[in-house]
């Protein structure tokens, strides 16, 4: 379904696993807060709404969303996180930076999540405008925020199903 379509803030909590004990990284680019924060305020109140303590929860800001993949491997290479949300925003524009960042974003998420074994989950929004990001940042059409946040959960849950763990 196309996400215009679609509101990221409304998915299925069937089955979802105990997560009071599991420790979450939010790592935020600090490139387009005003879109950023939103996100990290979807995803962290979403933690919270489905078990997350407060207290297991914690956050490291990169300067743009280029980053957030070394800040998440550092974070998914210590012991006591369980999983990895990484949330930027890289608006289309002029030029073709978007293609060679969220290419890279999205390559390198993925790496670190298969080298670590943990969840590390992709919530960079990848709009062709501001307006765009903003609807998809709390607005019109939900918080990808919230749909990264229970998206580590559900893997979380898929992980303890798979391993019989934890």
């Amino acid at each position: 379904m196309a996400t215009e379509l679609k509101n990221l803030s409304v998915f299925s909590t069937d089955n979802l696993p105990d997560i009071s004990g599991r420790r979450f990284a939010l790592v935020v680019a600090e490139w387009n807060t005003e879109v950023t924060e939103a996100l990290f305020e979807g995803a962290y109140q979403t933690l919270v709404q489905y078990g997350a303590r407060k207290e297991n929860i914690v956050r490291g800001n990169v300067p743009g969303s280029f980053e957030l993949t070394l800040g998440a491997q550092w974070f998914a290479q210590r012991d006591d996180i369980d999983a990895v949300i990484a949330l930027g925003c890289v608006i289309q524009g002029e030029t073709k930076h978007n293609d060679y960042i969220n290419h890279a974003v999205a390559q390198g998420l993925t790496n670190v999540g298969l080298k670590t074994g943990k969840p590390v989950i992709f919530g960079v929004l990848t709009p062709n405008t501001q307006q765009q990001a903003l609807d998809r940042a709390g607005g019109i059409h939900g918080n990808k925020g919230d749909e990264a946040a229970m998206t580590a959960i559900k893997m979380l849950g898929l992980q303890k199903q798979v391993y019989s763990f934890k």
